[in-house]
């Protein structure tokens, strides 16, 4: 019985909150605005050159970059989320240039 539990487990998972996307270029995310979810992106330059991930580093510490920055990160996209019509924000190096 135990597979049959592990398997439960899986299904009822939550979804994690965030993940390198599937070409290793971003890391993808979730926000919620105007009532709906928002998928939203930051690449991997963009971690490199304002998060301090080094370059060409494997995708679990891209992920530790963006959770270290996160508050931040997410306070961008929802920002750009809430001006934007669309169903996804991508974040790029010009949302983080000082003003």
């Amino acid at each position: 019985m135990k597979d049959a539990n592990d398997a439960e487990a899986l299904l009822n998972a939550p979804e994690p909150r965030e993940a390198v996307s599937g070409d290793g270029s971003s890391v993808e995310f979730k926000v919620v605005a105007h009532g709906r979810d928002i998928r939203c992106s930051i690449s991997r330059k963009v971690l490199e050159a304002y998060f301090w991930l080094p370059v060409g580093a494997a995708e679990a510490r891209m992920i530790r970059a963006f959770i270290d920055g996160r508050s931040r990160i997410v306070a961008l996209a929802e920002r750009k989320a809430l001006c934007a019509a669309g169903e996804t924000v991508v974040l790029t190096a010009k949302d983080f240039e000082r003003r």
